[in-house]
Formats: structure tokens, sequence, C-alpha cells
């Protein structure tokens, strides 16, 4: 071998990987992960003890699901969006406000607040209905008027179309009706795969939320501020791993869901009020309350000037006002 020659091999000799530090930076990796997925864990325990279920537990099909039930009268059934749970209800003032003429059961859904979501299902808003349905049954409740705020709007649907006459009269708050390109849809992938979205969801999702969460906020309640109540909400626990990964499983499903039941929103024969704020900046209220206004004739819409996404909580009288039409609509409908 020439001196050119040997001068060739010791280059690319040097700048080959040395195997022992590629061992030793996945060890460090591995490592750095599993230490932010332990911190992270421990973070998900302690928000968990300090925000313990202040309402009941009740077991359906083997799945375990908190509820908070209060006041007497006509039954009203709160369904919480994605990524949320009874506490954004009960801070907002709106269950309290309810009880007073109604008798209240808002539900953690699966995967949220203290409420299980087996891997096993596939929890489209139809699974959900049908588990939640069973629910209220078992607690004695054989009808009811349901609201649903966002995501939770498709799980009310979905529980209207599947039990008519269960359901007296629906309140659809900011909900997503039809499909559309939604960014967050794909974003959320990831995250709500097996596998990786349990890797993601104990690691890196829990940090990436921590540090968006203020400007979320801001966007969830523009144009208004975020309200003082709101402090009541347990943010811990809404950044669990769990919970978390259940938020990226439903975000993916928003689109699937609209595609399926666009075409039978016209089935809807009880009580239909659909509430909107007209800045909302998650939904385009035009595209979507303002469409499903027009495919269910005797349905009734309310924009809430002022407001965007988060009306349970800025516009909390207004939203109570849609639950009194929904229910002397229904008892009109019935006499």
């Amino acid at each position: 071998m020439n001196s050119v020659q040997a001068a060739r091999a010791r280059r690319a000799h040097s700048a080959a990987p040395d195997s022992g530090s590629l061992i030793t930076t996945a060890s460090i990796i591995v490592a750095s992960m599993a230490a932010i997925a332990a911190v992270n864990l421990y973070l998900g325990k302690e928000a968990e003890a300090t925000n313990p279920p202040k309402g009941r537990l009740v077991e359906v099909n083997g799945v375990r699901l908190h509820y908070v039930e209060r006041g007497d009268g006509d039954p009203i059934v709160l369904l919480h969006g994605n990524g949320s749970m009874v506490q954004d209800f009960e801070c907002s003032g709106l269950i309290d406000l309810a009880a007073k003429q109604y008798r209240v059961i808002a539900f953690d859904r699966p995967g949220f607040g203290h409420s299980e979501r087996p891997r096993n299902v596939v929890w489209t808003p139809d699974a959900q209905a049908k588990l939640l349905k069973l629910a209220l049954r078992k607690i004695g409740v054989s009808s009811a008027i349901v609201l649903g705020h966002s995501w939770g709007a498709s799980v009310a649907v979905a529980m209207a179309l599947q039990y008519p006459s269960f359901v007296r009269g629906l309140v659809l708050a900011s909900g997503y009706y039809y499909p559309s390109v939604r960014s967050d849809t794909f974003t959320s992938l990831p995250a709500s795969l097996p596998l990786v979205g349990d890797i993601l969801s104990h690691t890196f999702s829990p940090l990436v939320a921590r540090l968006a969460w203020p400007k979320m906020m801001t966007k969830m309640f523009e144009p208004r501020r975020v309200p003082e109540k709101f402090s009541g909400f347990p943010k811990e626990l809404a950044l669990r791993p769990s919970q978390l990964r259940a938020a990226a499983a439903e975000a993916t499903l928003m689109v699937p869901d609209a595609l399926m039941e666009r075409g039978h929103y016209g089935d809807l024969k009880m009580p239909v009020v659909i509430i909107a704020g007209e800045q909302d900046k998650l939904v385009d209220i035009e595209a979507q309350s303002a469409r499903l206004h027009s495919d269910i004739p005797h349905s009734s819409f309310h924009r809430i000037a002022g407001n965007g996404h988060m009306i349970q909580q800025t516009a909390t009288e207004e939203v109570m006002s849609a639950l009194r039409e929904a229910t002397n609509g229904s008892t009109t409908a019935g006499t």
C-alpha cells in the first residue's frame, strides 16, 4: 500500500462511526427519556392525589366512569370537550346554575378526569354514546336533555341518533360536524398510535403541552381573556400522559366521525339548540354550526358576539338559556 492509499484508509477509518460512541449516545438518550417519563409519571400521580374524584363512580361493561351529580328535577347531561373534564363545567358555574332547576349529571368522558379508557376499544363518539347511555340507565336516568361542548357535541349527537327516545333535547355548543382540513388531526396522529403514542405521551408530549398551555388557552378563549374562575380547572390532570394520549386519539377521530355522521343530522327530530361564539378561533362556525342549523330545519341557532370557543366559561348565562330552551321545547313537543 502506497502512502496515498494509506492516508485514504486512515481518513476512512476516522470518518467511520465508532460503535462504542453510538452505544453510549443511545444509552444517554434512553436514560434521558426514562428520566423524563419518570418525572411525568410522578407529576401525573401527584395531580391525581391533589385532585381526587369529587363525584361518584359507576362501572359499565368493565369501564369505570366518574361523574358529578347535583340538583333535582328533569335530568340534564353535560359532556365536555377534548382534553377537558367535569371541572370545566364546575368552575364555569354552569353545574351550580343548572342544579337550581334540574338534576345535573356531568361525566368525565372515557380517558379524561377520573374515567377509564380501555385500549381494546376505538372510542368513537358512537362507542362513547353507548357506554354513557348504559351508565345513565344504571344510575336511574330514563331520558334527558344532553349538552355537548366541542368534541362532546359529537358524542351528544351520536347519542341522540342512536337513542332518540332517550335524548329529549340537544344543546350543541361550539361543535364540529362537517369534515374539513385540520392541522391538529395530522399533528396528533403520531401521539395516537400504539407504542409511538405511548412513548410520546410519557416523554415529550407533556413537556410540549406545558410550554404551549398559555398560548393554547389564549386561542381557546379569544377574543375574551381567560377568566379568573378558570383557575379552578386542574391543569396538571389534563397534562397527564394518559389524558394527553386520549386527547390525541380524539383529535385524529374528528374528521372521520364528521364524514360518517354528516348525512344523518336531518334524522334528529328532538329540539336542537345550537350555540357558538362568533369569534371562535378553533372552529369555523359558518362551516359548522351555521351549516348544521340549515340541515336541521327545526333547530335554533344562537351566535354569541364577542365570544370564542369556550362559551360555557365566558357566556355561561347564554348556555344556561340554551338548556332552558331545549327543555321547554322538549316539554312542548311531548304535549
